[in-house]
Parts: C-alpha cells; sequence; structure tokens
C-alpha cells in the first residue's frame, strides 16, 4: 500500500526545509554553499503561496510536492526515500488531482528533468538564469493539451 499523501501545515515547515536542504545537496551538485544558504533562507517565505503536500515514513515527512497555479514549483524527496516511488507518487498527485500542467526544472539537474520526461512533459522554453537571477540555466516543461 503507498503511503498517503497529505496537506503540510505550518508547523510541518522547519521539517519540510531539512528535507529541502537535504535532497538539494543530494542532487544539485552545481549549487556552492553561498546559494544553498541563500535559498535556505528565503525558501520558507515561499511556502504561503503553495499548495504543499507531503509523503510519511516512520512518521517523518520523506518528501514534499508545492504547487501554484496548476504549475509545479517544487518536489523534493530525502535521500534516504530516493528510489522508492515518492516522487512518483506525489507527482501522479499533482497531475491527476490538482491538475499541474507545468514545471520548472535546472537544467543542470539532468536526473529531476528526466523525471519529469516520463510523465509526458515536454520543453517548452529555457531560461538562462533562475527566479532569482542566478546563472542556473531553467527548462520550462509542460503536459501536452
Amino acid at each position: 500500500m503507498d503511503p498517503k499523501i497529505e496537506m503540510v501545515f505550518k508547523s510541518d515547515y522547519d521539517e519540510i526545509t531539512s528535507v529541502w536542504e537535504a535532497s538539494v545537496r543530494a542532487t544539485h551538485h552545481f549549487l556552492s554553499e553561498e546559494d544553498i544558504a541563500g535559498y535556505r533562507e528565503l525558501f520558507p517565505a515561499c511556502f504561503q503561496s503553495l499548495e504543499l503536500y507531503c509523503i510519511r515514513q516512520n512518521n517523518c515527512i520523506a518528501g514534499f510536492i508545492g504547487i501554484a497555479h496548476h504549475k509545479v514549483e517544487m518536489l523534493f524527496i530525502h535521500p534516504e526515500a530516493r528510489g522508492k516511488g515518492l516522487g512518483k507518487q506525489l507527482m501522479s498527485y499533482a497531475i491527476h488531482d490538482l491538475q499541474a500542467r507545468k514545471v520548472d526544472v535546472n537544467e543542470q539537474n539532468e536526473q529531476a528533468a528526466g523525471f519529469y520526461l516520463t510523465f509526458g512533459f515536454t520543453v517548452a522554453g529555457r531560461s538562462e538564469r533562475d527566479g532569482l537571477n542566478k546563472p542556473y540555466p531553467l527548462l520550462h516543461l509542460k503536459l501536452p493539451d
């Protein structure tokens, strides 16, 4: 039986921030320590504008997804929980239950880009810089209409 997807509450923000940081350190090797610290500082402020959902394992958040305006704004899985289908479960929920149709992904994060492509997303555009104007190109992906 798949773990249950549940809403994230404000009381979970510290825990999902820890999941985010562990995930980023395991997958975003192109980021500097300064970048990680800067993003971490800004990260909790963006939670207010997102619908956040998580999956728990052993009463700990193992992964989470954030959606806004039918777009996946973030999807992070704790490194110890990777490869267990949790990302797939969260993404399927976002697409089928929340009607997510878009996602941006760091071009350098090839595993994540490949993950989204398996769901039928296609590249709709590219930006040279990320949302904070850092030199980390983004691929803008969308599902076909």
